[in-house]
């Protein structure tokens, strides 16, 4: 296969260094607005070459690594490609891309969202592996085209990926409390200490566990706005059941029930009975 992809940061860069592992990968060019960016991929040799968008749309596979709006705004110049290309985006929402997509091409698209990723951003952030033993959702599968879906479901599980299956729908229910309320709650607790005169003392003493939760403050504010406005909704929802757990733990404190707050934390702990 000869691979395109478009977007060159973290989630790009890192996709490029694990497909050049894999012996079916004939060549991966790429493309990014930013020249910048270019001149560091081709630096750094996450790509055979920079390529232009005619190009592009010649490959086998194309990787659609850019911002929601940016996908949106991509698709609408694929709609030409070979009814063998297959399509595959790596957006943070979903739904609103799957209803986007172009009639004249949602054969060849397969919606994606590998789960992973750092706080880093930018060409200089890919790492390898950073795909391996994660999850992958893919979403609405049964519109995409069989050879494609096909085609996806390889290159993913060559990556060493854990593949899931849902609906558009879910994946953005789903990911507002797993991915985007923690990103909106971690870019909150770093304003609150920023917002304090003793900033800098307050800061003198973060360890382990306020570093933890910050650290998705690093994230990249522009990609990260794009996400809160295209899920919206289900982020709200998420942020306002947030904001309950917390009043309730705020409340039992104020009011001395350390029963209640005992019992709330023993009952999050739990959590990690799951995830561990």
């Amino acid at each position: 296969m000869n691979i395109a992809i478009i977007g060159l940061g973290l989630m790009g860069g890192s996709l490029a260094l694990s497909l050049k592992k894999l012996s079916f990968i004939n060549s991966i060019v790429g493309l990014d607005l930013n020249k910048e960016h270019q001149t560091q991929a081709i630096s750094l040799e996450l790509v055979d070459k920079v390529v232009e968008f005619s190009q592009i749309k010649k490959c086998d596979v194309i990787f659609l690594c850019i911002p929601v709006n940016g996908v949106i705004s991509v698709l609408k110049d694929l709609i030409d490609v070979s009814p063998n290309t297959t399509i595959i985006d790596l957006g943070s929402t979903k739904e609103i891309i799957v209803s986007s997509v172009p009639p004249q091409i949602r054969k060849n698209f397969v919606a994606s969202h590998p789960m992973t990723g750092t706080e880093n951003f930018g060409p200089s952030a890919a790492v390898e592996n950073l795909y391996t033993g994660k999850v992958v959702v893919l979403c609405d599968l049964q519109e995409s085209g069989e050879f494609q879906g096909l085609v996806a479901k390889k290159i993913y599980k060559a990556l060493g990926m854990k593949k899931y299956f849902m609906k558009a729908t879910e994946h953005d229910r789903h990911a507002a409390f797993i991915s985007h309320m923690p990103h909106a709650i971690s870019y909150s607790l770093a304003n609150t200490v920023m917002k304090q005169e003793n900033k800098h003392n307050i800061l003198a003493l973060a360890a382990g566990g306020f570093r933890s939760m910050s650290r998705l403050a690093k994230s990249s504010p522009l990609m990260w706005e794009d996400i809160f406005r295209q899920n919206k909704t289900n982020l709200i929802e998420a942020i306002e059941l947030f904001e309950k757990e917390l009043t309730k733990l705020k409340d039992d404190i104020v009011e001395e029930n350390w029963e209640n707050v005992s019992n709330a934390m023993n009952h999050g702990k739990t959590l990690h009975e799951i995830l561990d």
